[in-house]
């Protein structure tokens, strides 16, 4: 329990609450990470998702496509733009958002084929314009798993973005990476926590959202 207390003592040290290193700027830096790469990740993955769930075109490539892109490491995909792009927020905001595609596209196709085919026919049969089923029938009801996978793909990325920090760059990973440098556990403890934490929060967040959608 001592790395514990310590930790506990580093939350309650008043430094630890200011300037660019204090935790609230860290926190603030690690959610503008998160939230560039999902609206990046989101204007990609969603409006091809919708596509293909409501043509049924390309749905083997695109199941090809998510697996692969999950099976790629991020930290190597990190490097290997790093070499290309140079230190900046390119590479670890394009590693993130290779991180963030698979469970948007795949959130956003599956929620479309979700929907029950005869509801489908029945909103053709009124007359309705394929934008217009898409738009004001398939997209309510497919709600659900487009949030799923939105759900998804920000866990990931929030638990991921303290890859950032690898590279000098600001968010909560800074005290993991610092941390490990110096040997300064309760500091690690202390940055990992937080990061849980902000996933958690979240997740109820999402989880909420997910039960007041239409099913």
């Amino acid at each position: 329990m001592g790395v514990f207390n310590e930790a506990w003592g580093w939350f309650t040290t008043s430094t630890n609450w200011h300037g660019e290193d204090g935790i609230p700027h860290r926190l603030l830096q690690h959610i503008g990470y998160t939230a560039l790469t999902v609206v990046i990740a989101v204007v990609i993955a969603v409006p091809l998702g919708l596509w293909i769930g409501h043509t049924g075109r390309l749905r083997g490539v695109a199941v090809a496509l998510t697996g692969a892109l999950r099976a790629l490491p991020t930290l190597g995909l990190l490097t290997l733009v790093v070499l290309w792009r140079g230190i900046g927020l390119t590479p670890p905001i394009t590693a993130l958002v290779v991180l963030a595609i698979p469970p948007l596209l795949a959130g956003a196709y599956a929620g479309i084929e979700s929907v029950d085919p005869r509801t489908v026919d029945a909103a053709r049969g009124m007359g309705m314009t394929e934008w217009q089923v898409l738009a004001r029938v398939e997209v309510p009801l497919g709600l659900p798993l487009l949030l799923g996978g939105l759900r998804s793909a920000v866990l990931q990325v929030v638990a991921t973005a303290t890859i950032a920090a690898y590279i000098g760059l600001g968010g909560l990973g800074r005290y993991v990476i610092d941390g490990v440098a110096i040997r300064d556990y309760p500091q690690i403890l202390g940055g990992s926590l937080i990061v849980v934490v902000l996933a958690l929060a979240l997740d109820g967040a999402f989880a909420l959202l997910q039960r007041l959608a239409p099913a």
